[in-house]
């Protein structure tokens, strides 16, 4: 009798935590590794997103669709029961909060924020920085609890064990890239001097450890040193980072001549709007994996990449660093792509290259035999 896995996706709120279940449930076959039926647990609206497989068994509790306190209860309480009842010879946890006692179980940490030292500080003695306090607490309990842990970066799983403690076993595999991302061509016709503005884009939603202000404030400081260039900065955003953004935007280019908001877009969306930049900013000082950061990758952008976390470890030499706290050495990157058309050119196509290995058939493939290897092992 083959393999039963059971998913706990009901966490999954983060667009990256979507993609993800997406990812590995549409590539790569189960039945390779011995697995015959995937129970998925998650609320309705992403339930309806997956495939429909005949292997895959999809799971809506109404505690999924009430409040936090009804989805840990239940999470606690009943998961353990269902995933015992159906057969389950292993658990996929994609979320490290999660306080499912069931065994065996892999784990994935997907935050980073609780994690990195100076980071929880922006918030202040706020509810916010209590929030993250707890969260840390939960996620590090559960990574210990866990049969494998899964990380999606060298550099998450180093920093993230430097407070849990080394974990019994690890394992990293980072997300995927869709194809349609894969499919854009090389940015390799610029603006040329006065014919146009060179387009800089900045896909991320307003978080205080995205910087999205000082990137409208290089953008501004460019302006005045003769630069003809914009910026379009997409994802929305809310409360003190939003709000820093929009102050940023009201002194820097106060009749939005130069900087432009789109809100929210789409994740399928993205492509064609990839495709329309010259150059893309990521000021993120805190990430696991910074997704936004691959798909520009794979796009054929030159990118002007903040030097924190596990971006250089993405981008490697694929891309400009710079400090996102420092408004003059975001400014200096982004002047060096813009000036050297020799420069722009080797980046892009090496970024472009690095991108190549990220795959969600590769992504799948990893997952599937983590899980039964914990299934055998059982």
């Amino acid at each position: 009798m083959g393999i039963v896995v059971g998913i706990d996706a009901s966490r999954n709120r983060s667009g990256g935590a979507k993609v993800h279940l997406l990812g590995i449930l549409g590539n790569g076959s189960p039945a390779a590794y011995g697995i015959d039926t995937v129970h998925v647990w998650s609320y309705r609206s992403l339930l309806d997103a997956l495939p429909d497989v005949p292997w895959l068994v999809k799971h809506d509790p109404p505690a999924l669709e009430g409040s936090l306190f009804h989805q840990v209860w239940w999470q606690y309480h009943h998961l353990p029961q269902e995933a015992s009842t159906l057969g389950c010879g292993v658990l996929l946890n994609t979320d490290a909060g999660s306080v499912c006692p069931f065994r065996p179980a892999a784990v994935m940490s997907r935050d980073m924020l609780s994690y990195e030292p100076g980071e929880m500080q922006r918030y202040g003695f706020s509810r916010a920085r209590v929030r993250l306090l707890l969260l840390r607490h939960i996620q590090a309990n559960s990574l210990r609890r866990a049969d494998a842990a899964i990380f999606l970066t060298e550099y998450a799983c180093r920093v993230i064990q430097s407070m849990t403690g080394p974990l019994p076993q690890v394992s990293i595999i980072p997300h995927g890239l869709g194809a349609a991302f894969k499919r854009q061509g090389f940015a390799n016709e610029w603006p040329q001097a006065g014919v146009g503005p060179f387009r800089c884009l900045y896909v991320s939603n307003a978080a205080m450890y995205k910087h999205q202000w000082n990137v409208v404030r290089a953008i501004g400081t460019l302006r005045q040193r003769g630069f003809d260039i914009s910026l379009v900065l997409a994802g929305g955003g809310s409360g003190r980072a939003q709000s820093l953004l929009d102050r940023s935007i009201e002194e820097t280019d106060p009749q939005r001549e130069f900087v432009q908001t789109l809100g929210f877009v789409e994740h399928d969306k993205l492509p064609e709007l990839l495709a329309s930049a010259d150059l893309f900013v990521f000021a993120s000082s805190c990430e696991n994996m910074p997704n936004t950061l691959v798909e520009a990758m794979a796009a054929g952008l030159p990118i002007a990449c903040s030097d924190r976390g596990p971006m250089p470890e993405i981008l490697q030499d694929g891309g400009v660093y710079f400090d996102p706290e420092n408004v003059s050495s975001i400014a200096d990157s982004v002047a060096r792509i813009v000036s050297d058309a020799e420069l722009r050119t080797r980046i892009a196509a090496r970024a472009r290259g690095l991108s190549d290995q990220y795959s969600w058939e590769r992504c799948a493939r990893q997952t599937w035999d983590l899980l039964h290897a914990l299934a055998q092992r059982r």
